[in-house]
């Protein structure tokens, strides 16, 4: 039985292939640096084609300090988006293993009660030991099917214990939890 299956995004991450280089970067500085001149320059002279014609040389001409200046700019905007994008901190392999996630994870939807209960019986029939949450499962499998979801929604199958014990979670002291085991231990003694 064939699936219709929707990609959803998973993940707000830009990959290197997908930011400008340095030196793309740098062009895009320099046409806009000229493109502003001749803009001013126009406004200033009006349209006097003779001045315009001896100021275009002028334009295209970039000395030394807004070179160094243009190139400084585009190697912070790199660096700056480079570590905007949540990759920069990973090694190759890592980053290449994440490849797979680019554009989203393809998610399966559930057509029909029916095929959520095939789903929930062959699990129930691999793990009967996990026979309440196959059932927390099925009940969100069948609810997806009926609302017609792109994937499938079902509630957390683990609570923590401050759900389920108010009393311990109001005396919690997150810097004594955060603290570690060694801490602990010479606070305790």
């Amino acid at each position: 039985m064939s699936r219709a299956t929707t990609t959803i995004p998973f993940h707000t991450l830009r990959f290197e292939d997908d930011l400008p280089t340095l030196h793309e970067v740098e062009r895009r500085l320099k046409t806009f640096l000229r493109g502003l001149r001749r803009q001013r320059q126009t406004a200033q002279t009006g349209d006097d084609d003779d001045a315009s014609e001896k100021m275009d040389q002028f334009f295209d001409y970039l000395n030394e300090a807004e070179r160094r200046k243009i190139r400084r700019r585009a190697h912070r905007y790199v660096q700056r988006l480079d570590a905007r994008s949540g990759l920069s901190h990973l090694s190759e392999e890592n980053c290449a293993k994440l490849t797979p996630l680019r554009g989203g994870l393809p998610v399966t939807r559930i057509n029909t009660e029916h095929e959520a209960d095939e789903i929930a019986a062959a699990l129930h029939a691999e793990m009967p030991w996990m026979a309440p949450a196959t059932e927390a499962v099925w009940h969100g499998l069948r609810a997806s099917a009926r609302e017609g979801l792109p994937g499938v929604r079902f509630t957390p199958l683990c609570q923590s214990a401050f759900k389920t014990d108010p009393v311990s979670a109001s005396n919690f002291d997150p810097l004594w939890w955060l603290a570690g085991p060694t801490l602990r231990s010479l606070q305790l003694t």
